[in-house]
């Protein structure tokens, strides 16, 4: 062993080479950090495009078996007895009604047969799906992953953070407009919420028209208390918890959410924080950073930013208007 050698060996560290090793490796830990904290969005973001790219091929799958249809926002039965509109409730979701196609079709076939609905497209009977047994429990606490988002910070273990243990939550919604019916003259809602369109005839193209967006699975704040529950079906039955957005009736301008609410047609909030005081359950919401992300009717996903003017969120949610998409598209 050298001089030198013993000499250090003898004198150790002092203090300052101390805090000097320590500030190098804050250092280099705060250099790490943020990349490792786009490497984790990067990720959660293309785990929730390839669960919108599943719900868009699900759809197109829908259509297929039915005669290209596209599948309803909701279903409705009737209540047994009664004739009139008001004897009308609320079944499956879309989210149910495109189990099948998510490969849950298990669960599909246990709620179609605790709600005794005919899973055609034209019409049923009966309801309270959302409540059959199932090895897991009641179906409504069931959590299905292709539903959740990484991003979404109000889902908690797969229930909506203000329904943990009543309802398993979705980080995404079918569009109102495209899937239900929003041109009713009856003065109600209507007796149907069957899609208006089928795959092949939306008149501003498949391509140019959202199907799905990121929505928040609990919202309570600048509309009030709300969510996004995959086997909630939403309609007459507690508007506001249903995985829809956009529910707007273009003849008398109404939302069953709230009267002449227009927050329904503006674009995504982006990472509304504290989402428990700032989310609008009437909107779509997106976790990720200055960008939310939209599955079209095509089956592809694109990503929509902060940019994204309110005309041309517009347009791209009604699949009828004719205009020519604007700025942020």
């Amino acid at each position: 062993m050298n001089r030198l050698s013993r000499l250090l060996k003898k004198r150790g560290f002092t203090l300052i080479e101390l805090l000097v090793v320590i500030a190098i490796i804050a250092i280099l830990i705060g250099l790490l950090l943020p990349a490792v904290q786009k490497v984790r969005e990067a990720a959660a973001r293309m785990s929730c495009s390839n669960n919108l790219k599943q719900l868009g091929l699900a759809t197109q799958n829908y259509a297929s078996t039915y005669n290209s249809k596209l599948p309803p926002i909701t279903t409705r039965y009737q209540t047994p007895g009664v004739t009139t509109q008001g004897g009308l409730g609320s079944g499956a979701s879309i989210l149910v009604t495109l189990l099948p196609y998510m490969e849950q079709d298990n669960l599909y076939k246990q709620f179609m047969a605790t709600s005794e609905q005919n899973p055609n497209p034209t019409g049923g009977s009966g309801g309270g799906g959302w409540n059959a047994a199932t090895s897991a429990g009641v179906l409504r606490i069931v959590p299905i992953k292709p539903y959740q988002c990484p991003s979404d910070p109000s889902m908690s273990s797969g229930f909506a953070a203000n329904q943990v243990g009543g309802w398993a939550g979705s980080s995404y919604a079918g569009n109102w407009l495209v899937f239900g019916q929003s041109r009713d003259s009856s003065g109600g809602w209507g007796t149907t919420w069957a899609a208006q369109y089928n795959i092949g005839n939306i008149p501003d193209g498949s391509s140019n028209t959202i199907g799905f967006a990121e929505k928040y699975a609990a919202c309570q704040g600048v509309s009030g208390t709300g969510g996004n529950l995959w086997s909630h079906p939403s309609g007459d039955w507690g508007a506001t918890w249903g995985p829809a957005f956009a529910a707007w009736r273009q003849d008398n301008a109404t939302s069953p959410w709230a009267p002449n609410n227009t927050n329904v047609l503006l674009p995504p909030q982006f990472q509304p924080n504290p989402w428990s005081s700032n989310c609008d359950f009437s909107r779509p919401s997106s976790g990720h950073s200055q960008v939310a992300l939209v599955g079209l009717l095509d089956g592809s996903v694109r990503s929509v930013t902060a940019s994204i003017s309110a005309a041309t969120w517009q347009t791209a949610i009604f699949g009828d208007d004719g205009n020519v998409m604007g700025t942020g598209w």
